[in-house]
């Protein structure tokens, strides 16, 4: 199928873009990389009267340390993000993560923006912003304003950005932990997945002291699961942990069910992920 009539405008600058969409009098979209938006084009689901493409925006690309955070810019690609050196030293479950996205195609176009502002349940990178605490910074007509990753995603396939606003950086803190791992399944390496877990800790000699633990795919948002990490504190680290961490994991979610997975092997997948995770993260701790 082909696309419906739309107008197409090119800005250079982000006010330029957010006056294009002021004027689109909310039927305007945005183009970032185009990997989720062309295929809803194309199939009509999606029927702007306005594409505003934002490629010419040159600012918007950027990885750089900020103090104690990573920031990254919009268009930044995934396939940026997967091979920079910053981002495996200071994000490491993002690092691991990016080989998960889609396939190199995909990742050479698609951009952190417009992952993030779609909003897929089962993508990795509003997952991932969700679990490192991400701050969004977007702009609009009022100038920019900040959001947390926790308040940008209501539900599946939806944000809560104002139709004249869009996304321009993101902040990622680093964490100060000294072990983590990442683990997703789907049917084909690629594919959208069927459940994921990121997880970071930090470690004394018994003891997690602190613990970040994110999934998607289970539910109709990524979510991050505090009182899993809560409760982390007070288990003793041994051989058990693992399997112990699996049962908090699954018993804080209510897995989903879809035409491609039932909630029950769901939830079950998430919890043989969730101990396959644990393990990698006490074994690859960092003294």
């Amino acid at each position: 199928m082909k696309p419906a009539k739309f107008d197409y405008v090119a800005p250079t600058t982000v006010d330029g873009a957010v006056e294009a969409l002021r004027a689109a009098n909310g039927e305007g979209k945005v183009l970032a990389g185009g990997q989720s938006l062309l295929p809803l084009l194309n199939f009509r689901m999606a029927r702007p009267a306005v594409l505003v493409d934002l490629n010419g925006i040159k600012e918007l690309s950027f990885i750089e340390l900020r103090g104690d955070r990573v920031a990254i810019g919009a268009l930044t690609r995934h396939r940026e993000i997967e091979q920079s050196p910053l981002i495996a030293s200071k994000l490491p479950v993002m690092a691991a993560a990016m080989r998960h996205v889609a396939h190199l195609a995909i990742r050479n176009r698609g951009t952190i923006g417009g992952s993030l502002s779609h909003a897929d349940p089962a993508a990795e990178l509003p997952m991932l912003s969700l679990f490192y605490g991400a701050e969004l910074s977007v702009h609009g007509p009022s100038g920019r304003r900040a959001i947390a990753a926790e308040d940008f995603f209501v539900d599946a396939l939806t944000n809560c950005l104002e139709p004249e606003e869009i996304v321009v950086e993101i902040e990622f803190p680093i964490l100060q932990h000294n072990g983590c791992a990442f683990e997703e399944a789907a049917r084909r390496f690629g594919d959208f997945a069927l459940a994921s877990i990121a997880v970071s800790v930090r470690r004394s000699e018994a003891r997690i002291d602190d613990a970040r633990v994110a999934v998607m795919g289970v539910a109709d948002t990524p979510l991050r699961l505090r009182e899993v990490e809560r409760e982390l504190g007070a288990i003793e680290v041994n051989d058990q942990t693992p399997d112990r961490f699996a049962e908090l994991v699954t018993a804080s979610v209510s897995a989903n069910g879809d035409l491609h997975a039932s909630a029950e092997y769901r939830q079950h997948l998430l919890g043989q992920l969730a101990r396959r995770a644990m393990q990698t993260a006490l074994s690859e701790v960092i003294r």
